[in-house]
C-alpha cells in the first residue's frame, strides 16, 4: 500500500479525551450504567506480523513514524506499536493477550513523552486489574496505584485487532481503561459505520469504517451535552474482507491531545537493483 486514502475530516477524540470538569462527572457518576461483558470472537489467528507506520497531521503534515512488531510465545500474543515523533517524543505501546476463542487481555504498558504530549507518563496495567501510573506534566507529578475490577471485555491496545475480526457489518460493545491520567474503566461502543474508498498502489478498493463511541450513558451523558463537553467519537478503517487488513485511524493519542492520522506504508529500497545492474 503507497499512499493513504484521504477520508472525510471529521472531528475525532481519543477515547481518554476530557476535560476536568467530565472527568468529575465521571468520578461522581461513574462511567454509564453497567453493561454485560462481550468479549469479541476470534476469527483470525494472530500471529508475527511486521508493519511501519506514519503520524501526519490532518493537514497532512508529516510528524513521524513508527513500527508495529507482534509474536506468539506460549499461547500468548505480544504487540508492540512504537512511534518516534520528528522532535523527539515517543510513543511506545505493548500488549500482551490471548486468543482462545475469544481475545482477552492479559497485561498493558505505555509509555508518552516529548513535546507533542500534553505530559509524560508511564502506565502499565494487569488482567487482574491491578494498575500502576506515572505522570508528569510541568513541574506536578502524579502516581496512581491500585486495582481496578475488570470485565472480561477490557480491550486496552487491541482494538485495531478487533475491527479487523467483526464480521462485514456488525458492532460490537467493549471497555477500556482511560488513562487521564488517574484510571477510569469505560464503555466503548466499535459501530460498524460504512464504507470508504482507499488506494493500494493504482487500485481503489473498498474500506470498512467503524465509528468508535464512548458510552457516557443516561445522566453522565446529558451532564456533558449540557457543559459542551460530550466527546467526539474517533475513526478507523480496515479493508474489506475476506482478509480484513488495516487502512488509516484519526485520533489524538492522548488526553486534550492534538487530532492525528496513523497509517501504514511500504519500505522503499534505496540503493540501485543489482538484478538490472547485471542485465
Amino acid at each position: 500500500m503507497e499512499r493513504l486514502p484521504r477520508f472525510p475530516r471529521r472531528r475525532l477524540a481519543a477515547l481518554s479525551a476530557g476535560t476536568a470538569a467530565l472527568l468529575g462527572l465521571v468520578f461522581l457518576l461513574g462511567a454509564g450504567s453497567a453493561a454485560r461483558a462481550e468479549p469479541v470472537t476470534v476469527r483470525f489467528i494472530e500471529g508475527v506480523t511486521r508493519g511501519f507506520l506514519t503520524v501526519h497531521a490532518l493537514d497532512g503534515k508529516s510528524l513521524g513514524q513508527g513500527d508495529i512488531t507482534q509474536v506468539v510465545r506460549n499461547g500468548r500474543a505480544e504487540s508492540r506499536m512504537v512511534l518516534r515523533f520528528h522532535d523527539g517524543s515517543l510513543h511506545d505501546e505493548e500488549v500482551v493477550f490471548t486468543q482462545n476463542k475469544t481475545f482477552a487481555l492479559v497485561s498493558y504498558k505505555l509509555t508518552q513523552k516529548g513535546p507533542s504530549f500534553p505530559e509524560s507518563m508511564q502506565v502499565s496495567l494487569k488482567d487482574t486489574g491491578e494498575y500502576v501510573v506515572q505522570s508528569r506534566k510541568g513541574d506536578k507529578d502524579q502516581d496512581y496505584r491500585g486495582t481496578l475490577e475488570l470485565p472480561p471485555d477490557t480491550y486496552n491496545g487491541l482494538l485495531l485487532t478487533l475491527v479487523r475480526n467483526l464480521p462485514e457489518g456488525q458492532s460490537a460493545s467493549v471497555h477500556l481503561v482511560a488513562f487521564t491520567p488517574k484510571p477510569r474503566l469505560i464503555g466503548l461502543d466499535i459501530v460498524a459505520d460504512g464504507a470508504d474508498p482507499a488506494k493500494v498502489g493504482a487500485e481503489t478498493r473498498p474500506s470498512r469504517r467503524y465509528r468508535m463511541k464512548p458510552k457516557l450513558g443516561v445522566v453522565l451523558g446529558t451532564a456533558a451535552k449540557l457543559l459542551g463537553k460530550t466527546p467526539p467519537d474517533q475513526f478507523c478503517w480496515v479493508l474489506s474482507d475476506p482478509v480484513p487488513a488495516f487502512v488509516a485511524c484519526e485520533a489524538p493519542l492522548a488526553s486534550d491531545g492534538p487530532f492525528w492520522r496513523i497509517g501504514v506504508f511500504s519500505p522503499l529500497r534505496g540503493v540501485k537493483s543489482e538484478a538490472a545492474a547485471t542485465r
